[in-house]
C-alpha cells in the first residue's frame, strides 16, 4: 500500500548533492514546509482523483514518520522516511506524516486534485 524509494544520487561535489527522479504528472504541484511536530493527512484517498492514484510525495529535506493502515482492513504499517525519498500511497491507504524535523515535501499534486478525493475514516 505504500512505497518508499530512495531519490537516485548523480552527483556531490562542494556545493551538495543532486539527486533525480521521474514522473509522467504535470500541472499543478504543492511544496509543503512543515516543522518538526507537526502532523499532516489523517486521511485517505479512494483513487478517483488520477493524481491521488497512487497520491505522490518527496520528502526533499528532513526525517518523518509515516503510519498508514488499509482502511478495508488488514495491512498496516509504519516507516521512518529520510529525504530524499518518492513516497507512493495507494488508494485505500489511511496516512499520517508526523514531521521528526522541519522537513520541505513536494506533493505531485494540486489542492484541487484532493477536494473530491479526500476522507476521513468515519467518511
Amino acid at each position: 500500500m505504500v512505497k518508499v524509494t530512495k531519490l537516485s544520487k548523480i552527483g556531490e561535489d562542494e556545493r551538495g548533492a543532486t539527486h533525480y527522479f521521474d514522473t509522467a504528472r504535470s500541472g499543478q504541484f504543492i511544496v509543503a514546509y512543515r516543522k518538526a511536530g507537526s502532523v499532516s493527512g489523517r486521511h485517505y484517498h479512494k483513487g478517483i482523483a488520477p493524481k491521488k492514484n497512487p497520491e505522490q510525495i518527496i520528502i526533499m529535506q528532513g526525517e518523518a514518520l509515516l503510519n498508514w493502515y488499509d482502511v478495508r482492513g488488514g495491512r498496516s504499517g509504519s516507516e521512518t522516511i529520510t529525504a530524499p525519498s518518492l513516497v507512493e500511497i495507494e488508494p485505500w491507504a489511511w496516512h499520517e506524516v508526523i514531521s521528526q524535523t522541519d522537513i520541505i515535501v513536494f506533493e505531485m499534486n494540486g489542492l484541487n486534485d484532493a477536494k473530491e478525493d479526500t476522507f476521513k475514516t468515519e467518511d
